[in-house]
């Protein structure tokens, strides 16, 4: 049985509105994504052309045929915009108004409200393409949008089967006969606002839910990040260095942990002030971050302390780290010469003899080695990974200084 097509076409567009309201309500309260803005205000355009549309009869032609087409193409160019713009692109206006301008200079031409045919075959391709552009962007980022993408992407994409399909096989029908339900295409035009109802409700929902996972992960992304130098911190350390030790473990490989602190800081602050002292922790950091491989984990786990663990790596390779940091470091031109300076502490061996805790313990033990006999040097700490007996200090090797 049809069902009434007035009763479908009020229901629509209530539907569009109710779900263009609430996407930018959304917005508006607090999820202050650019994505929902256009998806909300491609909604209520939606409503907006749909209740234009039906006043066929009523009020001119061209309120009807042109302004309300216009609208509608404006609000799949939205939907294509909120697509694009949640792909990390910014919107393109002549996009945007591409097809509204293209519909307004045919409203002026003549035979324009005579050929119905053309008028449904053009209006669904306009939007056809606004979906297939849709699609593209979903596709083209999906590597680093890092949300779940996929339905977003198959229902933009069935909607845009839906009107590459009637672009040919639907000649139209008027709304006088669609809405008295006698014409040859009123099934098609059920069937076309059923579809469109389907996908308000389901764009909207996926776009907010693709929205709210993202928005939980850069939450989750700050929550383990130092907000300073922008690389791990202390949480992240202890979470991804677990899981990297015991992935070595697995695997049967060594593993070395190197524990720096930068010398002398609380008197570094002090000259120089604050602003230099955190110039000089994002200066160390992105030292350390380039001599390092991009397996490794690194991070802020204090106020002048980082840790770093080395995956698959002898004494001898965290040796050589570790002094190319220091050189590094040291050779900084932020301050006058030989001002900036780090002390490294130095555990390797048996990634599985140990936990992580354990093991940034005995590094302590070597970097407080290194502050006492100098600073400014890396500092192994003796027997690999045995730790040293209840009451005696953990020894360590001679001094490898550098500068």
């Amino acid at each position: 049985m049809l069902l009434s097509i007035p009763t479908l076409l009020m229901v629509a567009v209530f539907i569009f509105g109710l779900m263009g309201l609430l996407t930018l309500h959304a917005w508006s309260r607090g999820v202050r994504e650019q994505t929902l803005g256009y998806l909300g205000s491609m909604l209520i355009l939606a409503a907006l052309g749909a209740t234009l549309v039906s006043l066929r009869g009523q009020a001119p032609d061209f309120i009807s045929l042109v302004l309300g087409n216009i609208v509608l193409l404006l609000g799949a160019a939205l939907n294509w915009t909120a697509m694009r713009v949640f792909g990390g692109r910014p919107a393109h206006l002549p996009g945007i108004f591409a097809g509204a301008l293209f519909w307004s200079l045919w409203g002026l031409m003549p035979g324009f409200y005579d050929d119905l045919g053309l008028r449904v075959t053009l209006y669904s391709l306009f939007t056809a393409v606004y979906g297939g552009l849709s699609v593209f962007e979903l596709w083209r980022n999906r590597k680093h949008l890092e949300v779940a993408y996929l339905p977003a992407l198959l229902l933009t994409l069935a909607h845009t089967g839906f009107y590459a399909v009637r672009s040919f096989a639907d000649q139209g029908v008027s709304l006088e006969h669609a809405l008295a339900s006698t014409g040859h295409g009123t099934i098609f035009f059920a069937f076309l606002l059923f579809e469109s109802m389907l996908y308000a409700i389901g764009i909207a929902y996926v776009t907010l839910a693709m929205v709210r996972e993202r928005t939980e992960l850069k939450f989750k992304a700050a929550a383990y990040t130092d907000p300073l130098t922008g690389i791990g911190n202390r949480r992240a350390f202890m979470s991804r260095g677990a899981q990297l030790l015991a992935d070595c473990a697995r695997r049967g490989e060594p593993a070395a942990l190197l524990l720096c602190d930068l010398d002398h800081f609380k008197r570094l602050n002090d000259a120089y002030g604050h602003q230099t002292g955190d110039q000089a922790l994002i200066a160390f950091s992105q030292v350390a971050s380039q001599s390092i491989r991009q397996a490794d984990v690194f991070a802020r786990i204090g106020g002048e302390e980082f840790a770093c663990l080395l995956g698959n790596a002898d004494e001898h390779e965290a040796l050589r780290i570790a002094q190319r940091i220091c050189n590094s470091f040291h050779a900084l031109p932020l301050l006058d010469a030989g001002v900036l300076s780090v002390s490294i502490g130095i555990v390797a061996g048996n990634a599985g003899e140990h936990e992580l805790s354990r093991l940034l313990s005995m590094a302590d033990n070597a970097l407080y080695a290194a502050k006492d006999q100098g600073r400014n040097r890396v500092q192994l700490y003796q027997g690999a990974f045995s730790a040293p007996g209840p009451t005696s200090p953990a020894t360590t090797t001679p001094p490898a200084q550098v500068g």
